[in-house]
């Protein structure tokens, strides 16, 4: 009685040597700095640091006092801050070049299965975080910047330092962009098999718990930017086990696929 043949490895004879892959490495980080300095280069002439910085700050602006500005307390905040914002720009102007330099880097290694679970999550995982950010910045800002200014005291003028408001806002952006990345880690920690989509289901009461702990902790002390942080995080919990039901059938291993039909 003979054995069935095994398929043939697909990636066989495809193995490169250790120098090479440093050298196409190099090859993409050249790549996707130079894709990161053209997008600096165009945005240092259009709109420029300052009016980058400006429109940074427009949530803030429009809440404080009349007559009332931003300040600098240290010597070289109002040229440090600028650039700041505008690397920071570049690198998110630059991010499709990026991760398209970091995929080609590790395509060639990856079985098409595997492709057919990367390349969707990578690009799904920055828009996401796009999509989150953005949330943060037109409904969020408003939101608690109202709410701190309404209870400052009239006997208080309101100033706040350059470098501190940049810092703020990159935390809550930071918070509310890994916070709308809840689906991918589902995705991939069901994919991987480190948890079952059964026990994702009934982790689903301890998660909303979290959630909230987790918004409370983060975002500042008022109720509105709170729910805008758990909220969202609890629908994409959902989403995220519907979306793993779906990855996990579309992207099993050829052999992983047979057996489960056999």
């Amino acid at each position: 009685m003979s054995e069935t043949p095994k398929p043939e490895d697909e990636l066989a004879g495809t193995e490169q040597p250790f120098v090479q892959h440093l050298m196409e490495l190099r090859d993409r980080l050249v790549k996707a700095m130079i894709a990161i300095g053209v997008a600096a280069a165009l945005l240092f002439f259009y709109p420029g640091p300052g009016q980058l910085y400006d429109l940074l700050a427009a949530p803030l602006v429009a809440h404080l006092p009349q007559g009332s500005t931003m300040i600098a307390t240290s010597v070289i905040s109002p040229f440090m801050v600028p650039l700041k914002i505008l690397l920071l720009s570049a690198f998110l102007l630059a991010l499709p070049v990026v991760l398209y330099q970091v995929w080609a880097f590790v395509a060639p290694g990856l079985y098409s299965h595997e492709k057919r679970l990367v390349l969707p999550l990578v690009v799904s995982s920055t828009v996401l975080f796009f999509v989150g950010v953005a949330f943060c910045y037109f409904f969020v800002f408003g939101q608690v910047f109202k709410f701190i200014q309404g209870f400052a005291p009239k006997s208080i003028t309101a100033a706040p330092d350059i470098e501190a408001y940049l810092g703020f806002v990159m935390t809550m952006f930071l918070a509310f962009g890994l916070a709308f990345e809840v689906p991918i880690a589902v995705v991939v920690l069901a994919r991987l098999g480190v948890v079952s989509v059964e026990r994702l289901k009934s982790f689903r009461g301890y998660f909303i718990v979290a959630a909230f702990v987790i918004a409370a902790i983060v975002t500042p002390p008022d109720v509105v930017s709170q729910l805008a942080l758990a909220i969202p995080m609890c629908l994409l919990y959902e989403v995220g086990i519907w979306a793993a039901q779906l990855f996990i059938r579309h992207t099993q291993a050829p052999e992983d696929a047979q057996e489960s039909t056999s």
